[in-house]
């Protein structure tokens, strides 16, 4: 076997994914992986150690670069005069909706979603934090450009945790629903998020004493 030695580009991961959506993780052998990276099974070596670090690799790779295209979406919603209603959900959009749509189309959804959870959980814990702390910051700098204003009882932290778990949670929604509702409900999580979506009855006032 081939020793690690080089780090994969940009194409190389794309066509690593391609090939778990294609065959999904149990089914897929290095043999398999070489074929659809058109490389040898040494030469992949090269880049992986075994199927579970190119499947871990992949996950990195694809968080990191949607996390960029998310805030970076969210930019061009800003500087158009949208909302922080609306420059959250296209980031909420980009972040978390583009796996979901791309996983939809494959026949391996299960598998890959639950091979995600058991092998991932540190690429995955990585990525929270990441999105997470950009979020916080972009949420400052809506407040100071007046496009939001948190509660007193909340800090920006608390609210960029409130976000991130939500996109997290429209992903893996039950019953599931077609991918092409996403953006609606990424919407509507934000909103409620962002502003509640209900009120606290008013106290009810003390019998008065005849």
């Amino acid at each position: 076997m081939a020793e690690k030695t080089l780090k994969p580009g940009n194409d190389l991961m794309k066509r690593v994914q391609q090939a778990f959506l294609t065959y999904g993780y149990s089914d897929l052998t290095m043999v398999d992986l070489a074929e659809a990276c058109g490389f040898t099974r040494r030469a992949l070596y090269h880049y992986f150690s075994n199927k579970e670090d190119a499947f871990k690799a992949t996950m990195r790779h694809e968080n990191a670069a949607l996390i960029q295209a998310g805030m970076e979406a969210g930019a061009r919603v800003r500087q158009a005069g949208g909302s922080a209603l609306d420059i959250i959900t296209e980031i909420m959009d980009v972040r978390y909706g583009y796996t979901r749509r791309v996983l939809s189309k494959s026949p391996h959804i299960i598998d890959l979603n639950a091979e995600a959870f058991k092998r991932g959980r540190e690429q995955m814990i990585e990525a929270a934090i990441n999105f997470q702390a950009q979020l916080e910051k972009l949420l400052r700098e809506l407040e100071q450009d007046g496009l939001l204003r948190l509660s007193p009882e909340f800090t920006h932290a608390m609210a960029a945790q409130a976000l991130a778990d939500g996109g997290r949670a429209v992903n893996q929604s039950l019953p599931p629903f077609p991918a092409e509702h996403l953006t609606a409900r990424y919407r509507a999580m934000c909103r409620a998020v962002l502003f509640g979506c209900a009120t606290l009855p008013e106290p009810k006032a003390e019998p008065q004493a005849e």
